[in-house]
């Protein structure tokens, strides 16, 4: 079975941000990772925990992932960096450490900060695919990947399973 992580925080600002702006149902995007990539475990990394935000915490979960934060001192005064790259490097990397045993990781995100990683799990036959939202915010570092490796979800068939419309607006949006 395979592990999915995915980049909450760039999975959102790359759609939302697109030249067409566009959202993610999360319940579809589940369902997609399980059916397309035999995903059993599936991470969302967020920043950082907002007390206003605990509906949509709850439907991301009830989406079926298992929702992750990234810590922060409960004394800073200041905004918080919601930056989830080294949690998601570092959670994979301590899975691969301890023997866990899994197939392939499925990356969502077009971050280059994953490239070292990634360029990592393909060497070890531990790499499925990185989903970057568009190839427009995806790192050129990828680029010299085999299209193997990485897909993107503006792409109008996978866009189509995935997108977030009014019909299924029940089931919550990234």
């Amino acid at each position: 079975m395979n592990q999915a992580f995915i980049d909450g925080q760039n999975l959102r600002y790359s759609t939302t941000h697109a030249d067409k702006p566009w959202s993610v149902d999360l319940a579809r995007l589940r369902i997609y990772l399980a059916q397309k990539y035999n995903v059993d475990r599936a991470y969302y990394f967020l920043g950082y925990q907002m007390e206003s935000q605990q509906f949509l915490y709850r439907k991301i979960q009830e989406a079926g992932y298992i929702l992750l934060f990234r810590q922060h001192n409960a004394k800073m005064n200041s905004i918080k960096k919601g930056n989830v790259d080294t949690d998601i490097v570092f959670t994979i990397m301590q899975k691969i450490a301890d023997r866990e045993k899994f197939d392939k990781i499925i990356l969502v995100s077009g971050d280059g900060d994953y490239y070292k990683m990634v360029q990592y799990l393909i060497k070890k036959d531990k790499f499925g695919k990185l989903l970057a939202p568009n190839g427009k915010n995806m790192s050129s570092l990828y680029i010299d990947f085999s299209t193997k490796y990485y897909d993107f979800l503006n792409k109008p068939g996978i866009k189509s399973k995935i997108q977030y419309t009014k019909k299924n607006k029940k089931a919550g949006s990234a």
